[in-house]
């Protein structure tokens, strides 16, 4: 009797972490945030029951995220968190290990990627994979990238924005700026903190982020009533804030991510940059799901942008379609390791 050993594909981003399944889906979507108690050292908990300890641990506690700009920035945690995963996602009754593919930003350095499939092997895989993002965002978007056509895919996460034009199954042109999802939130927190004299915490940015902000200046506003402590008095107070606020505070950050995309226009041959005038460049990831994000860099660029499907679970479902059909995507998944 013939056992095949699992296979899962893990978008392992900053903000959260999504796991597929062959055969099943996406079968789990959790932040990236781990909790550890300070004495002895011991994770309390991963993923949404860490995530609702942000911000309201008492002194022994800290909930942080192990993931900073798409890397590995704390190994033990990782390590760790991608345990939790790999075993919740099997279930309780697998006795294979799995192989393991992870997404990884374009701009990845060798001794990063390391780091990434050690901890993936000391989690419990039997082997693992590492690819990078923008190929698997385009895969997962349903892009037939062995053409020989340029596509242009641009991945908004949680910690990196990652660009590249790929053709041919391969990265032809690519950057990675560490300027995404959590640095707008970094900079509405900001803005309250200067505007309204309001101090707020992350998850209260995120969610005015989620709920009206937009990338560019609407007619029809949006508001809703942001709650923080007031600077001055200490005390807690509530205000009201618009999107075309978001939008004035955001325009940094999205000026800094679109660069990354006319720098890779740049950077591109002139019979691919032809293919991406017709084709437009693809937008995937979740900060890419801004109100009139892409209107924005049609605006800026002068090339057409379109938001994928279900954008925020384009790398995911890209880590599953490559797991499935390996020997097409062979030349496009780089390194392996037993």
């Amino acid at each position: 009797m013939i056992f095949f050993a699992p296979k899962i594909g893990i978008d392992l981003g900053t903000a959260n972490t999504l796991v597929f399944v062959p055969g099943k889906g996406i079968v789990l979507d959790e932040p990236s945030v781990v909790a550890v108690s300070e004495y002895g050292n011991k994770i309390l908990a991963v993923g949404a029951a860490a995530k609702e300890m942000i911000g309201k641990t008492p002194d022994g506690i800290i909930a942080y995220r192990p993931m900073k700009d798409g890397v590995i920035a704390d190994y033990r945690v990782t390590e760790a968190m991608l345990r939790y995963y790999i075993s919740k996602s099997l279930g309780r009754w697998h006795f294979m290990k799995p192989e393991v593919m992870i997404s990884v930003p374009a701009g990845i350095t060798s001794t990063e990627r390391r780091a990434v499939i050690e901890a993936a092997i000391k989690a419990g895989a039997r082997s693992a994979y590492v690819v990078k993002e923008p190929v698997l965002a385009a895969i997962g978007a349903g892009i037939p990238i062995q053409e020989a056509r340029g596509h242009m895919i641009a991945d908004i996460g949680g910690g990196t924005t990652d660009v590249a034009v790929i053709s041919l199954g391969g990265i032809v042109a690519s950057t990675s700026v560490k300027c995404a999802g959590n640095k707008m939130d970094d900079a509405i927190m900001d803005y309250v903190k200067k505007t309204f004299n309001l101090a707020i915490g992350d998850k209260v940015a995120e969610g005015i982020k989620i709920k009206i902000g937009s990338a560019t200046v609407i007619e029809d506003e949006l508001s809703t009533i942001i709650k923080g402590r007031d600077m001055l008095t200490g005390l807690p107070r509530t205000s009201n804030i618009t999107s075309n606020e978001i939008a004035k505070a955001l325009d940094n950050e999205l000026r800094i991510m679109i660069k990354a995309m006319k720098d890779v226009l740049e950077l591109t041959p002139p019979e691919l940059a032809a293919d991406i005038i017709d084709q437009g460049i693809i937008m995937t990831g979740g900060s890419s799901q801004l109100r009139n994000f892409p209107e924005l860099v049609q605006r800026r660029t002068g090339v057409k942008a379109v938001l994928a499907d279900e954008a925020i679970f384009c790398v995911a479902k890209g880590t599953g379609v490559a797991l499935e059909h390996m020997d097409t995507y062979k030349r496009s998944i780089m390194s392996k390791k037993h």
